[in-house]
């Protein structure tokens, strides 16, 4: 996925592309959202996640990219990312569900991800939900011209293991633009003080994949589809955010 380290800075004219791209990419998810629920199959909320990008006259990011067949990521319990939607995959009541989506407006991609309860679920699928969305959070905060990229990880790590949680390691965060997947790297894990030094135009796609169980993985036979070892649950939270002047400028939220 990654090359020789070759971290390119966005100017402020790009930057305000990226957040137009942010601003589509959040308004899909808010339609995702009110989709979400028992009886709903995963291919259905591929069509929600492709007829709202086309809506916007933009162009989804993943279908086609290294061959993922979709538009959206659709990642159920035990499924930790690039779950494949499929038209007899039915969500049941307390099952939680990773929405995983990416488009391209103008040249720039934005990329975002939200695990979402179906339904009624369980206390436990609930505390899964908010310690890695807190995680997230926590490292977005961390997302400040000056620090490091292992401030963002250690951020990400304490959270989710404060709360009993694990960390996965195969899968990291990244440097985004107008390629999906650019330097630097952004691990869920790590040491303050460490790591590339960030600086103003970076923009960064953080996102923490947490387990219940063990942080180890293991990818399906269909090549994609990454599921937790020991079956435990599984949430991912993601977000594309700016670094600036002013502090972090997280781009795919909306308000």
């Amino acid at each position: 996925m990654f090359k020789s380290m070759s971290v390119e800075t966005k100017t402020a004219a790009e930057l305000a592309v990226m957040a137009e791209a942010g601003r589509l990419l959040a308004e899909v998810h808010a339609e995702l959202a009110k989709a979400v629920a028992p009886g709903v199959t995963t291919a259905e909320l591929d069509a929600v996640a492709a007829a709202g990008i086309k809506a916007r006259k933009a162009k989804a990011a993943f279908i086609g990219y290294r061959g993922f067949p979709a538009t959206l990521c659709v990642s159920v319990n035990a499924e930790v990312v690039h779950g494949i939607p499929s038209k007899t995959r039915v969500l049941a009541e307390g099952d939680i569900v990773g929405l995983d989506l990416g488009l391209i407006w103008k040249g720039f991609y934005a990329d975002s991800a939200v695990t979402h309860p179906v339904g009624k679920v369980s206390p436990a699928a609930r505390k899964l939900i908010a310690a890695t969305s807190a995680a997230l959070e926590a490292g977005l905060a961390e997302a400040v011209a000056g620090r490091r990229i292992g401030d963002i990880g250690e951020a990400v790590q304490t959270v989710a293991e404060k709360a009993g949680y694990s960390v996965v390691r195969e899968f990291v965060g990244h440097g985004i633009g107008r390629a999906l997947h650019e330097d630097p790297p952004v691990p869920n894990y790590g040491k303050a003080g460490t790591g590339l030094r960030l600086a103003p135009g970076m923009v960064l796609a953080i996102e923490p994949m947490v387990n219940a169980g063990g942080p180890d993985v293991r990818v399906l036979s269909d090549g994609w589809t990454a599921v937790t070892s020991d079956g435990a649950l599984s949430a991912h939270f993601e977000h594309t955010v700016a670094v600036t002047e002013d502090g972090p400028r997280v781009l795919t939220r909306l308000g």
